[in-house]
């Protein structure tokens, strides 16, 4: 489960370092922008499902679940937002970097504190479990897209 995350979070690295390589309103820029917001919506929202819902049951890791769910709510505003500006605009690559930041800082904590205390309050058959729902809710919130 946790490394199908980290497997995501490696794609949005790099899909994070390919929007910054481009410039203006180029269809390059658009294309990598919009691939990018699908990934990174379909991935949120299926973590939230079948792993930060379930984590938050725990009182040993609401705190976290919690976290993490804030930051996914901040990160789509900060989408929210570069959706909304000029892309040829000087500043909207540096509206650009402040979601790269956000969004490095996040999976970062997910990699490093979260998930390892998530799996230790979980078993093998609820990881499992967690795998297959977030599989299942990932592929649908892109079919939605």
């Amino acid at each position: 489960m946790f490394g199908r995350l980290v497997a995501d979070h490696d794609e949005h690295r790099a899909l994070l370092a390919m929007v910054e390589e481009t410039s203006g309103d180029s269809p390059d820029r658009r294309a990598l922008f919009d691939a990018m917001v699908a990934e990174m919506h379909a991935h949120a929202a299926a973590e939230d499902q079948a792993l930060w819902s379930v984590v938050l049951r725990n009182p040993d890791t609401t705190h976290d679940a919690r976290h993490a769910v804030a930051e996914h709510k901040q990160i789509d505003d900060l989408i929210e937002e570069l959706q909304e500006a000029d892309m040829a605009s000087p500043g909207w690559l540096a509206q650009f970097a402040k979601l790269k930041d956000k969004y490095l800082h996040h999976i970062r904590e997910e990699e490093q504190e979260q998930f390892v205390a998530a799996e230790e309050h979980l078993s093998d058959a609820d990881i499992k479990h967690l795998l297959s729902v977030f599989e299942r809710r990932k592929k649908a919130e892109k079919a939605d897209a």
